[in-house]
């Protein structure tokens, strides 16, 4: 079996979204001839903990774990956070001199992002590795040179210190952007000098021209690696979806999954004499910053339940995750506490638990032009729930696409009132009258299944056997 060297700043006992795609994708890829070896940090500053994920990892996976120094410390003090208190993901500071110096040492001290510290000594510790070929790991003896290497960002960090591996060994490399570099929606709200966005041109450019392979995770993103100073490498980008893994989602063989789903009905059922009653459940699960507020929706539906009682009385809103206090607060101003339950931050069951609990799955991407281009993880999750999506963003990005082509559900424009209403009025009339989920139509329910993690590594085992040859 030949063996790919994975580089990621986010592995397990690390939870959230960054973890899923490697974490699945080195499940999977021994099935296509492929053994994983991880190579990350023993102690990276993440903003969730998840040890129910340590069970996905497979047997066959190696995973060397080497320390790594962060500027983080020295941001909390300046931005006002206190010690042990985790990072916002993507957190754009806005208030007082020292949150707007510590942005601009970030941006403009730490290039590509402040793992650069990890680099040079990533690439040393590798290297000596994949000179002496057999090394010691956990009491046993293993061959660790690499056939391929695969790098994953962000953090950009990861490719650099694959593209000094493949430049001095000459080891095939695909490098894996999960979200873009200096395209991402957040890139243009740093405080860069010239010289700094000049550079981060400069090694982005280099990644793609060197990698063998590039691979995105939606068609917005392949184009934007296909055009202007990246045409010349068109042919080299391809796309590898996020997809979902169906052992997550399934009851018959995933005890913690059973459990964790009849926690979540306890909070649900209401007993009114005796009977449980049959609850409407709107659920959001992962990040909901600020700038991905629905807040017409919160006004919509506080209107709505002002003048209908049925919906009243059967209406819940979950959220879990890291959730922005706007959000929160348009919840409540809009007349929605009595029925608003945040659980805050769970582990990766339970949140698959709510999803397969809901009646209705929350979806807003960011008020960003660069959001046309993001295609989540969350969305295969919610996909393979089986319940009907009500997202939020542009009507003629990436998203809207596969809930089209999946049948899944509506995407509304943030502003359009109306249209929010109609959409949300008919999705709720829908579970009024049934009191149940509706059945999807066969066709679309196998197109459904094309977005596995299995497939995704099977996509990647191909690429890595082109490269390899």
């Amino acid at each position: 079996m030949k063996k790919v060297l994975i580089i990621t700043y986010y592995w397990p006992p690390s939870g959230g979204s960054g973890v899923q795609r490697w974490l699945k994708m080195s499940k999977y890829l021994p099935e296509f001839g492929w053994e994983p070896i991880i190579y990350t940090p023993l102690n990276p500053d993440v903003n969730a903990i998840d040890k129910t994920l340590l069970k996905d990892i497979a047997p066959a996976t190696t995973v060397l774990k080497r320390k790594i120094s962060e500027p983080y410390s020295f941001y909390k003090i300046l931005s006002g956070k206190k010690k042990g208190e985790r990072l916002q993901a993507n957190f754009i500071p806005s208030g007082g001199f020292f949150q707007k110096l510590s942005m601009y040492i970030r941006a403009n001290w730490f290039i590509p992002d402040p793992r650069c510290w990890w680099i040079k000594p990533s690439v040393k510790h590798l290297s000596k590795l994949i000179r002496n070929s057999t090394q010691q790991v956990d009491g046993e003896l293993l061959n660790l040179k690499p056939d391929a290497i695969i790098s994953t960002g962000p953090p950009h960090s990861m490719h650099l210190i694959a593209k000094a591996l493949h430049n001095k060994f000459q080891i095939p490399w695909i490098a894996d952007f999960r979200d873009p570099w200096t395209n991402i929606f957040y890139f243009k709200h740093l405080p860069l000098s010239a010289k700094s966005l000049r550079r981060h041109k400069e090694l982005e450019h280099s990644v793609i021209a060197e990698a063998d392979r590039v691979t995105v995770v939606s068609s917005q993103m392949q184009k934007e690696f296909s055009e202007d100073t990246y045409k010349a490498f068109a042919n080299k980008v391809s796309i590898i979806a996020n997809g979902y893994d169906p052992d997550d989602f399934s009851e018959e063989t995933n005890s913690q999954l059973l459990s964790a789903i009849a926690k979540a009905e306890s909070v649900i059922g209401k007993k009114n004499n005796g009977v449980a009653e049959k609850k409407f459940v709107l659920v959001h699960t992962g990040i909901m910053p600020e700038s991905a507020n629905p807040d017409r929706l919160w006004k919509v539906v506080g209107e709505v339940v002002k003048s209908n009682a049925s919906l009243r009385e059967k209406l819940m809103i979950v959220v879990m995750g890291q959730t922005a206090d706007c959000v929160k607060k348009d919840i409540e101003d809009n007349g929605l506490s009595a029925c608003f339950l945040d659980l805050g931050v769970v582990d990766h069951t339970t949140c698959i638990a709510w999803q397969k609990c809901a009646n209705l799955l929350l979806l807003p991407l960011r008020k960003e032009k660069e959001s046309k281009a993001i295609l989540t993880g969350k969305f295969f999750e919610y996909l393979a729930a089986g319940k009907t999506i009500l997202a939020f963003g542009p009507t003629d990005g990436d998203l809207a696409t596969a809930l089209k082509e999946t049948g899944s559900g509506t995407i509304c424009n943030f502003e359009n009132e109306t249209e929010i209403k109609t959409a949300f009025l008919k999705i709720w009339h829908s579970f009024a009258e049934r009191q149940s989920q509706p059945v999807f139509a066969a066709e679309l329910m196998e197109q459904r299944k094309k977005y596995t993690r299995k497939a995704g590594a099977e996509n990647f085992a191909q690429l890595l056997n082109k490269i390899c040859k």
